[in-house]
């Protein structure tokens, strides 16, 4: 029987279609400008800790410091707090889809399902103050800003308004709930009129990838402008060498991890049999 098994198991991995990577997209956001242009001279820059964190076995998660600057300030302005900035660390883009479960005879069964397209596998957000305490909601829809207000694209957008709602719902709600939008009220600190530091918190499962570090610039409420950095994520060690090995030579890595599998039962059956 266990022959048999084995055999059935190496069919099944001959015969299954190697799958190929595609790479992510760009996020897809609603337009905004990078300057606003009833903005006056003020201008906002960033600079990050690193550009560039490894991942390896034992990562469980990261402190990103991004430094920035405020050019041309007004001082009375800036001694009343009249500024404020939004830092946002958005992660690279992929598909997903949210199922909507159905009991049928006792048993919860995937039913109806919706697909997004370009959604931001990660979304960590660091103000100065509380979001009502610096523009309107307006606005942050409008830039597209925030977990409660970033653009999720369906990817079907003939469906049913209320189903879209739904749906988008439910997937705003899973990222929150699996760590991987989070916001940090009070992460950005002014350390004078000009320069501040936005602390980002990176969960042990942020995706690998280039991120983009955002910065948003607010006077009295108004939007000025936005700028923004690259920040790369990626494996190193030996779970890269896997990775690697695993898209590159897949129908390869699909027999190995096949004979593994056989190889692990035979031992199994050896130091477990009983005589």
């Amino acid at each position: 029987m266990l022959r048999i098994a084995a055999a059935i198991l190496l069919m099944v991995s001959l015969c299954a279609p190697v799958l190929a990577q595609t790479p992510a997209a760009t996020p897809t956001q609603t337009p905004v400008p990078t300057v606003n242009p009833d903005a006056q001279n003020e201008r906002v820059q960033i600079g990050l800790s690193t550009d560039r964190i490894t991942i390896t076995s034992d990562f469980s998660g990261a402190d990103l410091t991004i430094f920035g600057a405020v050019d041309n300030v007004d001082p009375q302005v800036s001694r009343l707090g009249g500024y404020d900035v939004i830092v946002v660390l958005e992660g690279p883009a992929s598909a997903a889809t949210v199922w909507r479960r159905t009991r049928v005879l006792g048993v919860w069964l995937n039913a109806e399902s919706m697909s997004f397209v370009n959604i931001p596998l990660s979304y960590s957000v660091a103000t100065t103050r509380v979001f009502q305490d610096i523009t309107d909601q307006m606005s942050y829809r409008r830039l597209s800003l925030g977990a409660a207000n970033i653009h999720l694209e369906p990817g079907d957008r003939t469906e049913n308004p209320a189903t879209i709602e739904e749906f988008t719902a439910a997937l705003r709600e899973r990222k929150l709930a699996a760590g991987l939008y989070t916001e940090n009220v009070g992460g950005v600190q002014f350390l004078s009129q000009t320069l501040f530091r936005a602390i980002l918190r990176l969960p042990a499962d942020v995706p690998v990838g280039t991120h983009k570090a955002r910065a948003f610039l607010f006077k009295n409420g108004n939007f000025v402008m936005e700028t923004s950095s690259q920040l790369a994520i990626v494996k190193a060690g030996f779970e890269q060498q896997v990775y690697n090995y695993a898209h590159q030579y897949s129908f390869l890595y699909g027999l190995f991890a096949v004979a593994l599998a056989m190889l692990t039962g035979w031992l199994g059956r050896l130091i477990f049999r009983r005589d």
